[in-house]
């Protein structure tokens, strides 16, 4: 029965009226501000790199024994940059599932803005896609122009976001894949009939840091998730059934360890653990475990996730300020 889903799933995944998210999930999208909004680049004033690998549904057993665990790898990297009033980023991932995979690139830049006790961020980005399909098995024998047979192709598209950060607040709205672009496959019926649209998406994004003592911060955050099929205008546009949603919270003690609680919407729930080590801190690692806790007949028992990043210091002035004394002075 399981392999019977994947196969229905993967299916509809290469369609081009296909509404599910196509782009990869992280359990610790808190602290990977880079992948989910190009307006987050450098925006905590410090150089980030961060990275990150997905396995999910550990175990689960696909369609023709080809495989059907999701796994993803991600590397991203932002750092202000003062002469462009603002901050750039980088963000590369390779997602797998069975036979489908896709190797995205993200070039980001983000304009700050002095807003109150924070900073806006207003983000735009280039993205490549560049995607792959395998060999795949129709119900019918007959050639299907439909199903894609062994190809690849590679387009480039855009995306735009905001951001806010301050000490106490973070919330950010981005979209991409705003030219939707179509991908188009070597069919099983040997023409290039296969194609598949990369759909709009948008992330909706926030934290609230509350200093529980003088040594304890907890952290709620929410991500919401938002599929976008079709063009503009279509009815079916901002349907609430393609959303997802998350939430969690997490205590943070002397910004060295942190433990946490996840929430995603009809799949999982999730715990975390971390710690930060180096000097300042600056080298951090996490765990995160998700319990699959709902729809299990389609889904494998758990997802397993790991990060780690680097802060890198404050950049300070280039010279040291004149020292001015009465010797000098005639």
């Amino acid at each position: 029965m399981k392999r019977t889903l994947l196969s229905l799933l993967l299916t509809s995944a290469v369609s081009a009226t296909a509404f599910a998210q196509q782009q990869p999930q992280f359990s610790h999208y808190a602290f990977n501000g880079m992948y989910l909004n190009p307006a987050y680049a450098g925006i905590k004033g410090q150089g980030e790199i961060t990275t990150l690998g997905r396995y999910q549904y550990l175990g689960y057993g696909g369609s023709f024994d080809d495989g059907g665990s999701p796994q993803t790898y991600a590397l991203t990297a932002s750092m202000p940059v003062a002469a462009v009033g603002g901050g750039v980023g980088l963000s590369v991932f390779r997602d797998k599932i069975a036979q489908a995979s896709i190797t995205n690139v993200q070039l980001s830049y983000s304009k700050h803005i002095k807003v109150g006790e924070g900073k806006l961020g207003l983000g735009v980005q280039g993205i490549f896609n560049h995607l792959s399909k395998g060999l795949y098995r129709a119900a019918d024998l007959r050639p299907d122009s439909s199903v894609p047979q062994d190809g690849s192709d590679r387009k480039f598209d855009a995306g735009v976001g905001v951001w806010y950060e301050s000490d106490k607040l973070y919330a950010g709205l981005s979209a991409n894949n705003l030219l939707r672009a179509e991908y188009r496959f070597k069919s099983d019926g040997g023409t290039k009939g296969a194609k598949a649209i990369g759909e709009n998406h948008a992330y909706l994004t926030a934290g609230y840091n509350i200093e529980a003592s003088s040594s304890v911060v907890v952290t709620p955050t929410v991500l919401v998730k938002m599929v976008l099929p079709g063009k503009f205008g279509d009815n079916n546009k901002f349907n609430l059934q393609n959303n997802s949603y998350e939430g969690g919270v997490r205590a943070t003690i002397n910004d060295k360890f942190w433990g946490g609680v996840g929430y995603r919407y009809d799949e999982s729930i999730t715990g975390m653990l971390g710690m930060s080590f180096a000097k300042d801190n600056a080298l951090r690692f996490g765990y995160a475990f998700d319990f699959i806790a709902f729809n299990q007949a389609a889904r494998a028992f758990s997802s397993h996730e790991i990060m780690l990043s680097y802060r890198l210091p404050k950049p300070g002035l280039a010279t040291r300020p004149a020292i001015r004394t009465p010797r000098y002075s005639f």
